[in-house]
């Protein structure tokens, strides 16, 4: 499919793997800092913007296609698992989180492809939002300050905590809730925005 093509949405979602490859660079340049963590994270935080703002104008536009309920679930996790192993290279992140984070968010998406494969698809979970959210801070907290304490604990640690514990706990919904669905129509709605 050429750009030309491609909804107003689409690009967007697109820009926001574009910015992964420098996003990475700013982070990872030891002959960039003290700035390169600053600039990565906001370059970090305008392409998960792009998350809500691509959604935006899809309803907007009234252009939600299926090339971009493909491509908008894959970004986000293209620019969370590389963030997470950014994170786990320069010794900000401990391997098994990222490896837990990033399991539960492919396993999610695979299920969701499933999903479309038999004509469904499913809504997101209010869990769901909130997962990635609490992942999204928590990374941007851990570019910017690693070491910034409040009440003795590191902020970036404990909100590296909840996004794990949100993130095992919305897996652990869409199996209870969702995954059992996709065998009949029950709890799964057609033409509906895939995310998680």
């Amino acid at each position: 499919m050429k750009i030309s093509h491609l909804t107003l949405a689409d690009k967007i979602t697109f820009l926001r793997i574009l910015l992964i490859p420098l996003f990475l660079v700013l982070l990872l340049a030891k002959n960039l800092e003290p700035f390169g963590p600053y600039l990565a994270a906001l370059v970090f935080a305008t392409a998960a913007l792009t998350d809500t703002v691509d959604g935006f104008v899809a309803r907007i536009q009234k252009k939600i296609t299926a090339f971009g309920q493909f491509l908008d679930p894959l970004a986000d996790k293209l620019l969370i698992t590389a963030a997470l192993v950014a994170l786990v290279n320069i010794n900000l992140l401990a391997l098994w989180v990222a490896l837990t984070i990033i399991f539960r968010e492919f396993l999610v998406s695979a299920l969701r492809t499933y999903a479309v494969a038999k004509g469904k698809t499913i809504p997101a979970s209010f869990l769901g939002k909130l997962k990635t959210v609490s992942q999204i801070l928590a990374i941007i907290v851990l570019i910017i300050n690693p070491s910034f304490f409040v009440l003795g604990k590191p902020i970036g640690w404990m909100l590296m905590v909840l996004a794990l514990c949100l993130t095992i706990f919305s897996g652990g919904e869409f199996l209870i809730w969702y995954f059992p669905s996709l065998r009949s129509s029950r709890g799964v709605h057609s033409n509906t925005l895939l995310k998680d």
